[in-house]
């Protein structure tokens, strides 16, 4: 636990919260559980990707202080993250 607070209030906030993890799992779980049983693995894997495409179209809110949180990310962990930080004119 106390490796935790040596990260910045930006990256904390982004690894304690878990809401948008659970709300994905709960949206898929809804979609599958009405469904009793698959002909395959692949028709449920069919339909979690397709339930995945229809949950990422919803995901309009971008995170709080997100430029400032990745390029803390970006710092800490160097080399394990890239960011392509140039603009288009």
């Amino acid at each position: 636990m106390s490796t935790y607070f040596d990260y910045s209030p930006s990256i904390r906030r982004l690894i304690y919260t878990t809401n948008t993890v659970e709300g994905f799992h709960r949206q898929v779980r809804k979609v599958t559980k009405s469904k009793g049983a698959f002909t395959s693995d692949m028709a449920l894997m069919k339909l979690v990707y397709l339930v995945t495409r229809r949950i990422e179209k919803k995901w309009a809110s971008p995170l709080q202080n997100w430029g400032l949180t990745v390029q803390q990310l970006a710092i800490r962990f160097e080399g394990r993250l890239e960011l392509d930080l140039k603009t288009e004119s």
